[in-house]
């Protein structure tokens, strides 16, 4: 009897190892799958997104940003309402400056109406006329020359589809420092909890506000330092389908696959601690029947010397 009751124990064991190893099968064989899955839309989505930019090396940079070596660089954002290759002009423009040394990012609004000099067009304008000149190269140039530092990457969004980069990532909250309403929309004083269309609402008020195109800007930063916090969240990987659809859709950058991945190995930390800046000094100047935004030049020095040291560039 006790040699049958071993004889049992050892079959018992034996079909319990089968159960344990065959859900071990299955549940690599699923995570891999959606390993697969995960690459093959990124990838796909990638092929959308990339562009080549034409553009000699910065002179501001002695050698190219490695990141690898773990360099700072600087990443211009350019909001457009039309897709590349279409006449428009990029209404909200935005500088990052990442460094994975002092593991921050500095996110500077730059005022779409600042007369600056547009480099290529031999020509002095509004900054968001860059753009609709001659396209990412040229508003790279400008911006490059107006803050004295190297632009290395940009990253080009459609607005019009924004909605669905919000909606990817489950929504954003954000912060408002008055109550207003907005195409139907209102919002309070304090937080709010906004899904794509919402924030849209949220960030297009601004003939109302107090502030003017300032506070528009300050808008737009909140919903970009939102999508980014969402977006490296745990819980948006669940989404990360509709998060690769939106980036394909409305997104264009002259970062590659292989960067992007060094990126997230390498400055997640960086990209999640963000330091805002903004220009406040300068006015409102009328030139030839038109209004401009004038910078405040000791103002752009200091905002300018900021992300030289942040980029750790010699002064």
């Amino acid at each position: 009897m006790a040699v049958e009751s071993r004889r049992f124990q050892k079959r018992k064991k034996r079909k319990i190892w089968k159960w344990i190893v065959g859900i071990a099968v299955v549940l690599a064989l699923g995570i891999s799958g959606v390993a697969f899955s995960m690459y093959n839309s990124f990838m796909s989505n990638m092929e959308k997104t990339h562009i080549n930019i034409d553009r000699d090396q910065s002179k501001h940079r002695i050698k190219k940003v490695n990141f690898e070596r773990k360099d700072p660089f600087s990443i211009l954002l350019l909001g457009v309402d039309g897709r590349s290759g279409e006449n428009g002009r990029s209404d909200t423009i935005i500088v990052l400056t990442v460094n994975p040394n002092s593991k921050d990012t500095k996110m500077l609004s730059i005022p779409r109406d600042t007369y600056t000099e547009i480099v290529g067009h031999h020509s002095y304008d509004k900054l968001n006329h860059a753009y609709a000149f001659g396209g990412i190269k040229m508003a790279m140039d400008s911006v490059e020359q107006l803050l004295n530092i190297p632009i290395d990457y940009v990253g080009e969004i459609n607005m019009d589809g924004f909605s669905d980069m919000i909606d990817a990532v489950g929504g954003i909250t954000v912060n408002s420092e008055r109550a207003f309403e907005q195409n139907g929309y209102q919002f309070k004083i304090g937080e709010n909890q906004l899904d794509g269309k919402g924030a849209l609402a949220y960030v297009r008020n601004r003939h109302d506000d107090p502030e003017g195109d300032f506070g528009r800007q300050e808008r737009q930063r909140q919903l970009i330092s939102g999508i980014i916090e969402e977006a490296v969240s745990v819980d948006s990987l669940f989404n990360y389908q509709d998060i690769f659809n939106s980036l394909g859709n409305n997104v264009q950058t002259n970062l590659t696959f292989s960067e992007i991945m060094k990126l997230q190995k390498n400055y997640k930390d960086s990209i999640t601690h963000i330091d805002q800046l903004r220009f406040e000094k300068g006015g409102g100047e009328i030139i030839n029947g038109i209004w401009y935004y004038k910078m405040d030049e000791n103002e752009l020095k200091e905002i300018s010397s900021e992300l030289r040291k942040h980029l750790e560039l010699s002064k």
